[in-house]
């Protein structure tokens, strides 16, 4: 060939050519995105809301003695429940005795006289009726009678002052409760009303006290009420220790006012405590039955997406393109969360592979590690619509 270049150029310009015309197709359609589908599905919601709250005895008692002196006696073991009226403390007795015993005898000394009083009056009113005797004498028997029973009065008076500041000299159980650690010991000097010796709680039942915000007052009222007819599942305890507690509760008391400062109310919930497990200033959570627990629509939590302080998921119609759903959520139940708006029963959520999609794209329902693979490669064994793969 006389000029080779020239069939060579030819081939070149051929083959550019053909090159553009593929260029100038038009493209196909994306792969579908493998992805994996759970079914929103309704079931029976039951959720709480969680309070700080404090266990408090519903009875306790600081014990003060109102007389003073030296203890001489401690009759209990610290710690250990008391029963109403038992012994607890003495103070040196003596003094009361004596100034008992005293009273009694002045009592005593009070009724002689007015004994003899009463006689002198008898014997001069006779005389007076025989002329025989002044009216004046008569007028001063009957005074000095009537101020000797006034005297009885306040002798009498006196006793029983005497005799309770005896009985104060022992202190005994107010009621049954759990005492605590002795604030004195034997040989202590005490003064009347000032110097604590002892707390004592009762336990069985115990209350739990937390605070709520004034706009949850009317919900807290209503299920004050309810309570009388429902008791069982309004209200749970958690433990300090994580654990719940067996017992329910119930309402007690309502603050009679808003706190100014903070604007929250007081509530206190009383407590079954036959095992002697709560204790009074113990820190609790206290669970309160939410009052949207019921049937509700639930999908997987993972299925959410948050944007710009709202969420999201991808539904798959009968089209097989994902379409993003604004939702609005509920509480979280483990791994699943309520929907409150926005889905319905039997709607297909996609859990896995949504971070790849936007509006409108093909999807593939497929295995977990066909949502994760790249766009476009080949997807795993196929599962039907509606099967959580989780």
């Amino acid at each position: 060939m006389k000029y080779p270049f020239l069939s060579l150029l030819a081939l070149l310009l051929l083959a550019g050519c053909g090159a553009d015309k593929d260029a100038d197709k038009p493209a196909g359609p994306p792969p579908p995105t493998p992805v994996t589908l759970a079914a929103a599905r309704t079931t029976n919601a039951v959720y709480y809301d969680e309070y700080p709250a404090t266990a408090v005895a519903l009875n306790s008692v600081e014990l003060r003695s109102q007389v003073g002196g030296f203890i001489t006696g401690l009759f209990f073991k610290e710690g250990e429940v008391v029963t109403k009226g038992q012994k607890l403390y003495e103070i040196d007795k003596r003094t009361y005795e004596a100034a008992y015993q005293q009273a009694l005898a002045g009592l005593r000394s009070t009724q002689a006289t007015v004994q003899n009083a009463k006689l002198n009056l008898d014997r001069y009113q006779r005389l007076a009726q025989q002329d025989a005797i002044a009216g004046q004498i008569v007028d001063n028997a009957a005074t000095t009678y009537a101020t000797a029973q006034a005297q009885v009065a306040q002798a009498r008076a006196a006793v029983a002052l005497a005799r309770t500041d005896l009985s104060y000299s022992t202190i005994t159980a107010p009621f049954t409760g759990r005492i605590g650690i002795s604030q004195v010991r034997l040989g202590s000097q005490i003064s009347p009303g000032s110097t604590l010796l002892n707390t004592i709680s009762a336990e069985d039942p115990m209350g739990v006290d937390f605070v709520i915000n004034e706009t949850d007052l009317p919900r807290f009222t209503g299920l004050q009420r309810a309570g009388k007819a429902n008791p069982d599942s309004l209200f749970r305890l958690e433990l300090s220790d994580g654990t719940m507690y067996q017992q329910v509760g119930r309402i007690k008391a309502i603050a009679r006012g808003v706190e100014q400062q903070t604007a929250t109310v007081q509530v206190r919930v009383e407590f079954a405590n036959p095992d002697r497990r709560l204790k009074d200033g113990m820190s609790t959570v206290l669970h309160v039955l939410n009052r949207q627990s019921g049937q509700r629509i639930v999908v997987p939590y993972k299925a959410v997406t948050d944007q710009m302080g709202e969420s999201f998921v991808f539904i798959v119609g009968d089209s097989s393109k994902a379409h993003q759903q604004k939702v609005q959520l509920g509480p979280q139940l483990r791994d699943q969360i309520v929907v409150l708006e926005g889905l319905k029963e039997g709607d297909q959520v996609i859990t896995e592979g949504f971070q790849r999609l936007r509006e409108g794209s093909p999807v593939q329902a497929g295995t977990p590690a066909a949502a994760g693979a790249p766009a476009g490669a080949p997807a795993a064994k196929t599962a039907s619509a509606g099967t959580d793969k989780r």
